[in-house]
């Protein structure tokens, strides 16, 4: 009988904790939308550009055809699904220093024109605090003097629980490539990666930037 009843206490101790559920953290109450770019560029300068404006134009012409190369190729590396999900790798909210939020990904861009036209939010939410994270603009550049580099606009708006943002940061990141563009025979795939990666560090470069413009206005 002793047996039974520990038996029996230790199947209901069992069972009590089976159906006990761990609580749950609730939701984040602010929202981060996040929009990828919808413009590339691609941009090459040899030692032309030294040569006034003639010499500037026929540098132009002589880079044009590379250029739409390496912008086609920059804009298949980097497209909307590929960009978002670089960010969404990212602890956003931590690295721009705002409240937890839940990050919201919208897979189509914003039209270019109309990301400094409008000033309210572009997305439909009543999140007592909004805010969006805007790719403007993605950019390949080459310099003679300076080498290759991938350059994003960033544009950070708070809202708070307005409807109009309180407070826009806009702003470049900038950060030098090894690989990209590759050479023929070259790994694809490698050139790829590494503006995956270099995109990312330039967001990283923006947060910074906009963390210390935050800090200093305070």
């Amino acid at each position: 009988m002793i047996r039974v009843w520990v038996a029996s206490i230790a199947s209901i101790i069992t069972a009590a904790s089976a159906g006990a559920q761990t609580p749950t953290a609730p939701a984040p109450a602010c929202e981060l939308h996040v929009w990828p770019a919808e413009r590339f560029n691609a941009r090459t300068t040899g030692w032309g550009v030294g040569f006034g404006l003639i010499g500037a134009l026929a540098d132009s012409a002589g880079h044009a055809d590379g250029d739409a190369q390496r912008r086609t190729s920059l804009s298949s590396a980097l497209d909307s699904p590929g960009q978002t999900a670089a960010l969404n790798s990212l602890a956003l909210a931590d690295l721009l220093k705002q409240q937890p939020a839940t990050v919201i990904l919208h897979d189509a861009p914003l039209e270019r024109h109309s990301v400094n036209d409008i000033k309210t939010r572009r997305a439909t939410s009543s999140s007592p605090c909004y805010s969006e994270l805007i790719v403007a603009d993605v950019l390949y550049q080459k310099a003679a003097m300076y080498g290759r580099s991938l350059k994003t606009l960033f544009i950070y708006r708070q809202f708070g629980d307005a409807p109009e943002a309180k407070r826009i940061y806009k702003s470049w990141g900038g950060n030098g490539l090894k690989i990209f563009p590759p050479k023929p025979g070259d790994d694809i795939q490698a050139a790829n990666d590494e503006l995956v990666s270099v995109f990312k560090a330039d967001f990283e470069e923006f947060a910074r930037n906009e963390v210390a413009a935050q800090t200093a206005t305070r």
